[in-house]
């Protein structure tokens, strides 16, 4: 059967003489793979839209697990992700995610849309970091493991101070506090950062100044959450890790 749909490839490799295999993104029907013959051949006319971060339209025949490309035009080739270390090492963490967290009934239109406006935030020079803890909150409710703010997981309790427990599933109150020793306490800041994030359409974001203190707290809950409830090994954060060490060092007064 030949389908035709949009797409962001959000993962490209290698396969046989010439060819690639590429993951697409959909907002209709979750994540396709595809062969894309003759891609890695120099004067192959859909080199560029088996390529990482590409946006497309996309049209190809599926009778079984993978779908073979027919014919596809690029929307937005997303240079910007590829030529910026910075920008690439973000992008690729996003798009990983997606393709290692989402299932395919977890997809959805609206998890599309947020991935599409994050790539293209970040192509616009937006902040990064906030971008990636942004849709580290749209996967978790996605994947089914949103974290409650508003109240205690525990009693109910709508008064602060709260502590963070992903253990818990979100909020603990003081009086909780004592069911996770572990859990962190956050800057008030911060609790109003992961609600704000929790509830924002990402096509909806203006510019996002972060204080660092309140930016490596978000980075430390987001992370902790994404352990405990999908302890995914990803090459990509693992890179930006490095990544981000080494940004640190050429810092004045690092």
């Amino acid at each position: 059967m030949l389908y035709r749909m949009e797409g962001i490839v959000i993962r490209s490799t290698d396969y046989g003489e010439g060819n690639k295999i590429i993951t697409v993104f959909t907002p209709t029907h979750g994540k396709q793979g595809l062969v894309v013959r003759g891609a890695r051949k120099p004067k192959s006319r859909y080199a560029s839209l088996a390529q990482l971060f590409t946006l497309g339209d996309f049209s190809f025949y599926k009778t079984g697990q993978l779908g073979t490309l027919n014919s596809g035009e690029i929307i937005e080739p997303f240079r910007e992700l590829r030529e910026n270390l910075d920008a690439a090492a973000y992008a690729a963490y996003l798009v990983e995610l997606c393709d290692r967290a989402v299932q395919d009934e977890d997809a959805s239109a609206f998890l599309y849309a947020q991935l599409k406006a994050a790539l293209a935030a970040i192509a616009e020079g937006k902040d990064p970091p906030i971008l990636a803890r942004l849709f580290e909150m749209k996967i978790a409710r996605a994947a089914g493991y949103a974290p409650v703010l508003d109240e205690c997981v525990n009693c109910g309790r709508i008064d602060g101070p709260f502590r963070f427990s992903p253990a818990a599933g979100g909020a603990l109150c003081r009086q909780c506090a004592s069911r996770d020793p572990s859990a962190l306490e956050l800057e008030e800041p911060v609790w109003k950062l992961l609600r704000v994030f929790s509830a924002m359409d990402i096509r909806r974001l203006g510019q996002i100044t972060v204080k660092e203190s309140s930016a490596g707290q978000l980075k430390l809950a987001m992370r902790r959450w994404f352990d405990h409830h999908l302890a995914l090994h990803l090459k990509s954060r693992h890179f930006l890790d490095q990544w981000e060490r080494g940004s640190d060092f050429f810092k004045p007064n690092a």
